[in-house]
């Protein structure tokens, strides 16, 4: 039998500002209710305001540690991610945020913390600043993690695809943890970085094949080249998108076609039902 041992929280010590901001965060039984909540309202929000649609989600790896990109237009997106998973990992779900943003105030940090599980990736450093990179990857492996990654760096503010940017690769270069490149549709429109209020358009997410890079070197190279394969496989599910999209429309319009159709003949055919009962008079 394996002897049981006892070891203190990584965070045990640290103040709450310090708590909230370090990768080594761990969780307690309080904020799992909280997230539990947060999660399944959330999901119905998305489901009936937003009419979420997913597709692919049979592309989910059976257990973490994975890592999920995505495109970046709004504040929605790692929120649809987050709700398209099992609520049974929801200790282990975490966004990476911009730290300037999401941790800049006490209030703002303990609610990126506590309820998203969100941890910072500070976009300006100081001099001397110690890169969180490093301990993001090693809280992935060590704690079975579950990142949401937007590789883009920031908002996009037109509503489009832009360049990804490489430093996200150095939390699975060189391993076997698999990365899955997701796109999302209609979260720009449903609330743009110049809103405040969710709008009711609809949302759809596609989810793609998991891929891993355990040959790739952890190296400037190596990012480069997961960045590019992840951007081209993310450009390929938003062509998907579009086609399914297309497809919808293509189908509503039948629809309303055949029903304009239908309602013509029966209209036709009551008015010479009339015409002939008027001839019979």
């Amino acid at each position: 039998m394996k002897q049981w041992q006892y070891s203190s929280a990584h965070d045990l010590g640290l103040e709450a500002k310090q708590r909230h901001c370090s990768p080594r965060r761990e969780n307690d039984l309080a904020q799992n209710l909280m997230r539990l909540g947060w999660l399944g309202s959330i999901r119905l929000i998305f489901k009936f305001w937003n009419r979420l649609e997913i597709h692919g989600l049979e592309n989910v790896p059976l257990k973490p540690p994975f890592v999920i990109t995505a495109n970046h237009s709004s504040h929605l997106d790692a929120l649809v991610l987050a709700s398209a998973l099992s609520l049974r990992w929801r200790d282990q779900i975490s966004p990476l945020a911009a730290g300037d943003y999401f941790f800049s105030s006490k209030p703002r940090a303990s609610f990126s913390a506590t309820v998203l599980n969100a941890l910072p990736i500070w976009r300006h450093r100081q001099r001397g600043q110690r890169h969180e990179l490093g301990d993001l990857r090693d809280r992935l492996r060590e704690q079975s993690a579950i990142y949401i990654v937007f590789p883009e760096g920031s908002r996009s503010r037109d509503g489009g695809l832009h360049e990804f940017k490489p430093g996200f690769a150095t939390l699975v270069a060189g391993t076997s943890i698999p990365v899955l490149p997701c796109h999302l549709s209609g979260s720009f429109a449903a609330l743009p970085p110049d809103k405040s209020v969710v709008r009711p358009r609809k949302i759809v997410l596609q989810i793609g094949t998991p891929v891993t890079f355990e040959s790739v070197t952890n190296h400037a190279e190596g990012w480069r080249q997961i960045g590019a394969v992840i951007r081209e496989k993310t450009v390929a599910l938003q062509a998907c998108g579009t086609f399914v999209a297309k497809s919808r429309r293509d189908n509503l319009r039948d629809n309303l076609l055949l029903t304009f159709r239908f309602a013509r003949f029966l209209l036709h055919r009551r008015l010479r039902g009339m015409a002939a009962l008027q001839c019979h008079w």
